[in-house]
């Protein structure tokens, strides 16, 4: 199986399917700004001066917990560039990095090259702003202090020498490309990686408004089939919902109301019925339980 394999998107900007993608983001403006700031800063700097006068490679990281919009973050950025970029296009580029250290015992090094160093510039020969996604990258350039004891260090070794490697070269040679790498456990990526990130971000859990900004647009999108859950999304006891939902990350907040229209068969065969009270039932059952996993995790 060629490197080719783990591109899952390769497409040309803006696109119809990221069309408001940027502003159904709930994250704090300071962190979409900084990351419109720096790319826009690392594709400018990066054509007119050299690296050894830049220091930059072109490689931001998104950090935090799972479902906070790392990945939506990084797919937006890439539209949201467009219309400040020269020719009004960008690229975007994702790899599922999970697959490519799946390889066969000992190729994961050689893949991981040939995917960045080749394959990839290959696919942004048109020198379009080009954005990499490098979703959860701590699969790729795993902490080889801590990989000592696991079953194949060598090669877990050798994967991430490929990665900054990688990096190093297409700092060098390709500054259109800039990589936007997530990760959900810093503490597992490899020191040398997070060195050579321009601007590292944390997008952390949603406070109180951010929740309920979350419920408000996930009601509202309901409403387009359900009318009564577009008003529902407008009443002022929805903060009660939002208050006990901090903590909670933004995938299990808009599973909030599903949870609610299961928990009684009236709301199942008729979502309009859906009512406040029913939600707040629902966000403490999924609270109680994030709760119990933390300590099981911790035990």
């Amino acid at each position: 199986m060629g490197v080719e394999e783990w591109v899952t998107e390769n497409k040309v900007l803006p696109h119809p399917e990221l069309d408001g993608v940027w502003e159904s983001i709930v994250a704090a403006e300071e962190i979409k700004d900084r990351l419109v700031n720096q790319a826009l800063l690392a594709f400018g700097l990066r054509a007119k001066l050299p690296f050894t006068t830049t220091s930059l490679h072109g490689l931001l990281l998104l950090y935090g917990s799972p479902g906070t919009g790392k990945t939506t973050l990084a797919r937006g950025l890439a539209q949201e560039l467009c219309p400040l970029v020269a020719d009004g296009h960008t690229r975007l580029i994702e790899i599922n990095p999970h697959g490519l250290m799946s390889a066969e015992h000992g190729q994961s090094q050689q893949r991981v090259f040939d995917l960045l160093c080749d394959h990839i510039p290959l696919l942004a020969d048109d020198s379009k702003p080009t954005i990499v996604l490098l979703d959860e990258v701590e699969s790729m350039a795993v902490a080889r202090s801590a990989a000592s004891l696991s079953a194949n260090p060598a090669d877990v070794h050798r994967a991430t020498d490929a990665v900054l490697m990688a990096l190093d070269r297409n700092a060098l040679a390709h500054p259109h490309i800039l990589t936007v790498a997530t990760s959900n456990f810093t503490q597992a990526l490899d020191e040398a990686f997070r060195s050579r990130a321009d601007l590292a971000i944390e997008v952390p859990l949603p406070d109180a408004a951010g929740v309920l900004a979350i419920l408000e647009r996930t009601l509202s999108d309901f409403g387009a089939a359900y009318p009564k859950l577009k008003a529902l999304a407008a009443n002022a006891q929805l903060r009660s919902v939002a208050t006990a939902m901090v903590g909670l990350d933004g995938r299990r907040i808009r599973k909030v109301v599903t949870e609610a229209l299961a928990g009684q068969r009236a709301t199942v065969l008729d979502p309009n019925k859906l009512a406040v009270p029913a939600l707040l039932d629902a966000a403490r059952r999924l609270k109680q339980a994030e709760t119990k996993e933390a300590k099981r995790a911790a035990a």
